[in-house]
């Protein structure tokens, strides 16, 4: 069985190589290669259809829920992170198609190319199979999340809330100290969110953005032990 086949059986899915190619082809390799088809036309119809999908399912699911309520759990389980951490199970990134640069980087490990282009392979379903098979693939990989107790959270913008909080109580500055290490083609970092000079939080992770957004959760969590989200 070649690699391609077991991770379309991973997937399960059934997709002709011509459009599994395309929806594995990340625009740095079209720019090495002449400028053929990228997956992002793939990714913009299956960001919808994933949309879609999630929304209907919140809806006949949980009559009692409001619509802020909806969209909040609707944006958990279609985030990049949540969409990325399903692509790392499935190992689509080492069948994703990079150009030299971006391999260099580990950009199949990157969470917003691995969460692309797992919208790209919907959007493949979508067009070869229709709605119900989409809606299936969906669901069993994204129907999981809407059990998890950590769903809202998960979606929750961190560093907004404490910057809000920090601002509302005038506890004193805010800022983020952040260090990187490793070699430039798989750096990591580690951020610690100080106020008043004093360490709060720390967090870490393969980008500035997501080490911030974790040492912005873990200070809530110190600041509010036992509660793991935010009042509306």
């Amino acid at each position: 069985m070649s690699s391609k086949e077991e991770l379309l059986k991973r997937l399960g899915i059934n997709l002709d190589s011509e459009t599994l190619h395309l929806s594995l082809t990340h625009r740095s390799y079209s720019y090495e290669n002449g400028g053929i088809p990228t997956n992002e036309r793939l990714e913009f119809l299956g960001d919808s259809i994933l949309g879609f999908c999630v929304a209907e399912h919140l809806y006949q699911s949980f009559p009692d829920l409001a619509e802020g309520d909806l969209a909040k759990r609707r944006a958990a389980v279609v985030s990049t992170r949540a969409l990325a951490s399903i692509a790392r199970e499935l190992e689509i990134g080492k069948h994703i198609l990079l150009g030299r640069g971006e391999s260099q980087s580990n950009g199949a490990d990157k969470s917003s190319i691995l969460a692309d282009t797992m919208e790209a392979l919907i959007g493949a379903v979508y067009l070869s199979h229709g709605m119900d098979e989409a809606r299936q693939m969906v669901m069993r990989f994204i129907g999981p999340l809407l059990s998890d107790p950590l769903l809202l959270g998960a979606a929750t913008d961190w560093k907004t809330v404490i910057q809000e909080e920090v601002a509302a109580t005038k506890n004193g500055e805010m800022r983020y100290a952040v260090t990187g290490s490793g070699p430039d083609h798989a750096r990591s970092y580690v951020a610690e969110l100080l106020i008043a000079d004093k360490v709060y939080g720390t967090g870490s992770g393969p980008s500035k953005k997501e080490a911030e957004q974790e040492a912005a959760h873990n200070t809530w969590n110190m600041l509010h032990p036992g509660e793991d989200l935010p009042a509306n």
